[in-house]
């Protein structure tokens, strides 16, 4: 199976199975985020997981979590910032819009507050490496000792469609957990070859930002600095979830498992992507209507449309405002 339609078929399946917030293609590094990409990202729910899921169906931005800005008094907007005013204001006005800051004007001057606490919403993330064919690795090794130098995630698992030997295994970090995912369309299951080990997230972990023939650019990554990204990776996953695709134009395409691409013509999942008038089976037509966002929501703890919890608090005048 090629990798896009293995890793939505493995994200399918998780999602059925665990009620882990999942999310594809997430930055996993620190100092070069891009330079690591994330296949899937699975962030296990703590206590405050309901709390987090009233607030607000998008990603929080991470300077308004860790601005000044609080529950029980409004603060003069540019005041709760240590950042660019410009940079301030987009964060100020992107909070409002999704519910998480509430403003009011006083004497000309415009006051913000949270509306509730932001919890600590999420315990462990595991971050996993699809690689369906191991016959084409690619630069598998590399890309797994990068996340385990790093720390970043809680622990690391390899998911592939082949069957894994003891040749596999000594090739990649024994850090690393094994997945097999396969068997027929409606039947695949997950066979632990090896379970993964915990890694040290508490600590500081050294992240590989560039590698050349006889030497390697790296950066040590304090854990508060580690602590901070992995806030930031939840807060993505949570409001990007996995289903971050357009149907094709095309009468032989349908949706199947809670919003999977299938093709009729193929007989399988498809990349959207490579869909079009290229393809010999392609039949113009109107997308499918599929509301993902509706599959997400029946499915998973995440909730599309959360009440907000603006208008069940006391209003501004309520609370203290600074001088």
């Amino acid at each position: 199976m090629r990798e896009f339609p293995f890793e939505l078929a493995l994200c399918a399946h998780l999602e059925a199975t665990t009620d882990d917030v999942l999310a594809r293609q997430i930055g996993g590094g620190v100092h070069a985020p891009s330079n690591r990409i994330i296949d899937v990202l699975c962030v296990e729910p703590d206590s405050g997981f309901d709390a987090r899921a009233k607030l607000t169906n998008e990603r929080i931005p991470d300077a308004a979590i860790e601005s000044e800005v609080g529950v029980g008094q409004s603060r003069y907007w540019r005041n709760a910032f240590d950042t660019s005013p410009e940079y301030a204001r987009k964060v100020v006005d992107r909070a409002v819009e999704i519910g998480f800051f509430e403003r009011k004007r006083r004497r000309g001057r415009e006051y913000v507050r949270q509306v509730a606490r932001y919890p600590d919403w999420f315990g462990k993330l595991v971050g996993i490496e699809n690689k369906p064919d191991l016959a084409d690795p690619g630069d598998l090794e590399t890309q797994l000792r990068k996340d385990v130098s790093l720390g970043l995630v809680d622990e690391v698992i390899l998911a592939t469609e082949s069957y894994v030997t003891r040749a596999h295994l000594n090739r990649i970090p024994e850090e690393v957990g094994v997945w097999r995912f396969a068997g027929g369309e409606d039947e695949r299951e997950i066979e632990v070859v090896r379970e993964p080990t915990a890694l040290e997230t508490d600590t500081a972990g050294t992240e590989l930002i560039e590698q050349h023939a006889g030497k390697a650019d790296v950066r040590v990554v304090s854990a508060a600095a580690k602590a901070r990204q992995r806030r930031r990776m939840a807060e993505r996953a949570y409001g990007k979830g996995w289903r971050t695709y357009d149907f094709p134009a095309c009468s032989e395409i349908e949706s199947r498992d809670g919003g999977l691409p299938y093709c009729r013509w193929k007989g399988r999942i498809v990349n959207p992507v490579h869909c079009g008038p290229d393809c010999s089976g392609h039949d113009p037509a109107d997308p499918p209507e599929v509301d993902l966002d509706f599959e997400r929501d029946s499915r998973t703890p995440w909730v599309a449309d959360p009440a907000g919890l603006k208008r069940r608090q006391t209003g501004l005048d309520a609370f203290r405002t600074e001088n």
